[in-house]
């Protein structure tokens, strides 16, 4: 089964940009479509991306849709959601995740069987 670490949270100013990487072991990485989720304190984990496997086609949540894009490179077993023009209310701890194998995008956490263990995403006014 894929093992899912991700990286690259911290601290930023409103406007400003952070990519996040999550990298992925253990399984055959273009098996899997790869999403983004986030939970602010106190707020149920919530949608922001997703990628699918093959084709690549992704989705977006209309909160960050213009702002934020998520990519993959199947040669490094990574993927990274670019998030810009960050906003205060962008701030939560940001999660990957990965379908089970051979399944297409979704929006629904539920539908997500293996997370990553979240990296944190302050944004500052």
């Amino acid at each position: 089964q894929v093992q899912l670490v991700e990286s690259g949270g911290g601290l930023v100013q409103a406007g400003g940009s952070l990519r996040l990487s999550c990298a992925a072991s253990g399984a055959t990485f273009t098996w899997y479509t790869m999403g983004w989720f986030r939970q602010a304190p106190g707020k149920e984990r919530e949608f922001v991306a997703t990628i699918s496997r093959g084709d690549g086609s992704t989705d977006y949540a209309d909160s960050v849709k213009g702002r934020f894009t998520i990519s993959r490179d199947n040669a490094k077993n990574t993927a990274y959601l670019q998030m810009n023009s960050l906003k205060p209310k962008d701030t939560a701890v940001y999660y990957c995740a990965a379908r089970r194998p051979l399944l297409y995008a979704s929006r629904l956490k539920y539908e997500y069987h293996y997370w990553g263990q979240g990296t944190q995403v302050t944004v500052s006014s």
